[in-house]
């Protein structure tokens, strides 16, 4: 680390600056570690082989908090002019004009949104070239409190359905409070058609267990029920990141786990952080997930039949 505090890290054929590397972002507590910004860059230079196949190609925004997560948040869709050239960009259409994201290709790019305090990458379910095209579907399972049993219980019954349906679906912790189940696309249907066929695949579920589940938008309207989550379905909405670090005591970390994992007493939401989401990267909990998603035809005419 030179004089002036800036710390320079190699990523491939980059160099790239570190900005005050010692600079508590994540403050300790009685109940959370203390983790600076030269601790965040450690934790992505780990962990980028594993996070940018899941990034590569997709607009994102991000969550910056320039003064720790104690301190304002920035949400950070456009590309700001100062960022090197070498950073991908994407121009995408948005009401009334166009906003250019920034696209995290390589590992010289994490380091730099990192360098930038950016805490939490959020990415879109489509890619660039075919903004409007998803190869992600999302579920949010958003437990009414912070209650893991009712997520799990949730994702249970999703996960079954889905494989009536012959789907192939990923189950990712929040690092806040539930569950993402995602499901792998071929991108041939657009958002709308996504997202109605998500609609249906929820409110099916709601239907079998009114009681524990619902789609109601409005918090008012869901009770003590379970909320799933389909709006993230839509052009320019955004889901967290595999392996993204969230604004929250102790650093939590967004994780991939395994469908076995799931009956795992110590699971919960924020289950792993920065300092152990390496090694459940390195058991790569996808491993069984194809890589090239499914369309959605034969699971519409299967759901179809199953709802009579």
């Amino acid at each position: 680390m030179s004089d002036d505090g800036v710390r320079t890290v190699r990523a491939g054929r980059r160099t790239v600056r570190i900005h005050r590397p010692g600079k508590v972002l994540f403050p300790g507590g009685a109940h959370a570690e203390e983790y600076t910004k030269g601790d965040l860059v450690d934790y992505h230079r780990a962990v980028a082989p594993f996070m940018l196949p899941h990034l590569r190609g997709r607009p994102l925004m991000l969550d910056r908090r320039p003064d720790g997560i104690d301190g304002p948040a920035f949400m950070q869709k456009n590309t700001p002019d100062g960022y090197p050239d070498w950073i991908t960009r994407v121009q995408v259409a948005k009401e009334g004009g166009t906003v250019t994201h920034t696209v995290c290709d390589d590992t010289a790019t994490l380091l730099h949104l990192v360098d930038r305090a950016s805490i939490t990458l959020h990415r879109w379910l489509s890619r660039a070239g075919r903004v409007d095209r998803p190869d992600r579907l999302v579920f949010d399972l958003d437990p009414p409190d912070d209650d893991f049993e009712a997520v799990r219980g949730a994702a249970r019954l999703l996960g079954e359905l889905l494989g009536e349906l012959n789907l192939p679906s990923a189950l990712m912790t929040t690092g806040s409070r539930g569950l993402h189940v995602i499901v792998p696309l071929s991108g041939d249907q657009d958002f709308d058609g996504v997202r109605a066929f998500a609609r249906d695949v929820a409110d099916t579920l709601v239907a079998a267990r009114p009681d524990r589940l619902t789609t109601a938008a409005r918090k008012k309207d869901r009770g003590d029920r379970l909320y799933l989550d389909v709006q993230r379905n839509a052009y320019a909405q955004t889901a967290v990141a595999p392996y993204t670090v969230r604004a929250l005591p102790g650093a939590p970390v967004a994780a991939p786990v395994s469908w076995d994992q799931l009956d795992d007493p110590d699971l919960h939401a924020r289950r792993w952080t920065v300092a152990d989401a390496l090694g459940q990267a390195r058991r790569d909990p996808w491993e069984g997930v194809p890589r090239r998603g499914r369309a959605l035809g034969p699971a519409r005419r299967r759901l179809a039949a199953l709802r009579g």
